[in-house]
């Protein structure tokens, strides 16, 4: 059963996101948002990224990625996913 104003997110983002602190800049406003998920780079230089939380907090962090120097997005794809219970922190994979 999904808790009430969760929403869990899958991101599939390219352009000049790897190399450029996208992953560690994820991590920190996610736990600044209140969010939990996981992001990692991909073989192809995409950045793939599941992120679990209020609609806002997640606006507010893809808003972040657009509000940086380093970070380029050219192209994002958003699949909505099944709320993932108990999953309360947000981690870098490898």
């Amino acid at each position: 059963m999904e808790a009430l104003g969760l929403i869990r997110l899958h991101y599939l983002f390219s352009g000049s996101v790897q190399g450029v602190g996208f992953r560690y800049h994820a991590y920190y406003m996610a736990g600044r948002l209140h969010l939990s998920g996981w992001v990692k780079n991909l073989s192809d230089g995409t950045v793939e990224m599941e992120v679990q939380g209020e609609e806002s907090g997640i606006d507010a962090l893809i808003s972040s990625f657009y509000q940086s120097v380093s970070i380029h997005i050219e192209d994002m794809e958003i699949k909505r996913l099944p709320e993932k219970e108990g999953e309360v922190e947000f981690r870098i994979l490898n």
